[in-house]
């Protein structure tokens, strides 16, 4: 893990497009720390603050429908650039907010850019395996979480020297911006349009059964961070101190995951990857579910952690390397799989609770994820080499 961390490092344009993916984590962690403020500032209910929160996936789901066409006029590095600076003036005026009216603008917004950003950094890691003949796409996404970390530590640091939220944005968005401008050559550097100008098309099997993969991920994402504490202390009835354990554990295993899978990905190959993360996913959620003790359902969450960490960064490279079409298209079609798990997920489950218990709820990820590894194991795709699909004309649809 080490040595793969310092050859990441020492690759200056990799590093400047993966850094990216921290500077998402950070400004989604600022905003997740600022909600309470807003809510109580704003007078929203739970109901009400539920349905304005709806409004990123609508923004990142009206980004699915134009990525192509956009991607199609923009080169990939000035969109980077340009991107993230406008997301982080969208995140100080969404954490500033002064109405209701404000908050949904700038979550439309926010979900809009956002999806857009991650298109164009995933694509453009994806290139760069190619151009260094080894993955980077594990390693990239791990900056993730390394980013959703440090921003929860800044979050605790600001408060505790009593700096409100709305001026914790503006820190982290000045700070952001000023090592944007630093790397600028590097992203500036990534002239290509990564679309032509063709449309959406009709996908086929394989396509969707990727897509249908990394729903049940983000599913199993979603839900650790929503069910996670209350399973531990109305389920298992956990003392206060373990009941945040469960995400810690999973959030810690999924950084780690990623720090390896590079390495992993190439060894064992992504097929197996895929196969063998759903099943050790489905083996956590078992062991979450009929835990006698907390301390084995706390390891169930590790477990799930691991098992979900390597799978979406194969998935987005999977969806850049399709024979027929762009890696706009791919990632576009592969993600809304992603995006219908994460907004709808946490709510199924809570479903379920209500009629049910919420360890039944959680049952069904267990399915899931092993329909996950089945469905994986018959996939055309996640088994091909990265060069796939540079032979190929992407309006030349074979599929």
């Amino acid at each position: 893990m080490v040595k793969n961390i310092i050859s990441y490092i020492r690759l200056k344009p990799v590093l400047a497009v993966g850094f990216l993916l921290s500077c998402s984590s950070l400004l989604f962690g600022t905003w997740v720390a600022s909600i309470p403020g807003i809510k109580e500032r704003l007078g929203l209910t739970d109901g009400s603050l539920g349905l304005s929160l709806l409004l990123s996936p609508l923004g990142a789901l009206t980004g699915v429908a134009l990525s192509t066409k956009l991607f199609s006029k923009v080169s990939v590095g000035k969109w980077m650039l340009a991107g993230y600076v406008i997301v982080c003036l969208i995140m100080i005026a969404q954490i500033n907010t002064v109405s209701v009216y404000m908050l949904w603008i700038c979550l439309y917004l926010f979900g809009f850019f956002s999806f857009l950003n991650g298109v164009s950094v995933n694509t453009t890691i994806n290139r760069l395996e190619k151009e260094y003949n080894r993955k980077l796409m594990s390693t990239s996404h791990a900056l993730y979480s390394i980013g959703g970390g440090v921003s929860a530590g800044l979050a605790i640091a600001f408060f505790g020297m009593g700096i409100p939220s709305g001026w914790q944005i503006v820190i982290v968005a000045v700070v952001i911006c000023c090592i944007l401008v630093l790397s600028r050559h590097h992203l500036l550097a990534h002239k290509e349009i990564i679309h032509t100008s063709s449309g959406l098309r009709l996908p086929s099997l394989s396509i969707l059964s990727i897509s249908f993969i990394c729903m049940v991920i983000f599913m199993a994402e979603g839900c650790v961070a929503d069910w996670s504490g209350i399973y531990l202390k109305e389920t298992m009835h956990a003392p206060p101190e373990l009941v945040s354990l469960g995400y810690a554990g999973f959030a810690i295993a999924m950084t780690i995951g990623r720090l390896n899978g590079d390495d992993l990905i190439s060894k064992a190959g992504s097929k197996k990857v895929v196969i063998a993360g759903s099943l050790l996913a489905a083996a956590g959620f078992s062991l979450v579910v009929f835990a006698p003790v907390v301390i084995m359902a706390i390891i169930g969450y590790v477990l799930i952690g691991f098992g979900c960490s390597c799978i979406v960064p194969v998935l987005f490279s999977a969806s850049g390397n399709i024979p027929g079409v762009s890696p706009v298209e791919g990632y576009a079609m592969v993600t809304t799989g992603g995006l219908i798990g994460f907004l709808t997920g946490p709510s199924v489950i809570g479903f379920i609770s209500e009629k049910a218990t919420l360890a039944t709820g959680l049952s069904l990820l267990i399915l899931l994820a092993v329909a996950a590894a089945v469905i994986g194991w018959k996939n055309k795709f996640l088994g091909q080499s990265t060069t796939l699909n540079t032979e190929l004309e992407y309006d030349e649809q074979i599929y």
